[in-house]
């Protein structure tokens, strides 16, 4: 049985501050053509776009493991379509595995509540149990849990 956690933590920084902080300009291109592309192949998410209170986009995740693995990723966070953060994705796992991969991954979160979780810190859950594939005829309600939705 493989058991998978993700713990999202955010860094709140002004986009204006950027370069203070250490801003990455290559990664705002970068989260801008993941998100695109993963709007071109399932068409469906721009709806979840639009409707999100905000939403978190890790344009690349890097995945390995061999037998223990983990995942890490950094990405930008955006609430009414305005950037208000960076944010880095870490996972571990535990169970039959072996390999890496690399993928892109959004995350939306449907009101103020889910927001302000991820915001403080506040939000793990079952990566496994979250991930959703969006069904053509699927609710946009139904692929929430808790107020987040993760591609």
């Amino acid at each position: 049985m493989k058991t998978t956690l993700i713990v999202v933590l955010l860094t709140m920084g002004s986009y204006l501050h950027a370069q203070i902080g250490g801003w990455n300009p290559e990664m705002e291109k970068d989260v801008e053509e993941a998100l695109a592309s993963m709007i071109q192949r399932t068409p469906k998410l721009q709806v979840f776009k639009d409707k999100a209170h905000g939403y978190a986009v890790f344009p690349k995740v890097t995945k390995a493991g061999v037998g223990i693995g983990g995942a890490a990723g950094r990405g930008i966070v955006y609430k009414g379509g305005e950037i208000v953060g960076a944010s880095k994705l870490k996972q571990g796992s535990i169970g039959l595995q072996l390999g890496g991969q690399q993928y892109s991954e959004v995350i939306f979160f449907k009101d103020q509540e889910a927001f302000e979780n991820f915001t403080n810190g506040n939000l793990k859950f079952d990566a496994q149990a979250s991930a959703v594939a969006l069904d053509e005829g699927a609710s946009i309600d139904a692929a929430y849990n808790e107020g987040v939705a993760v591609f």
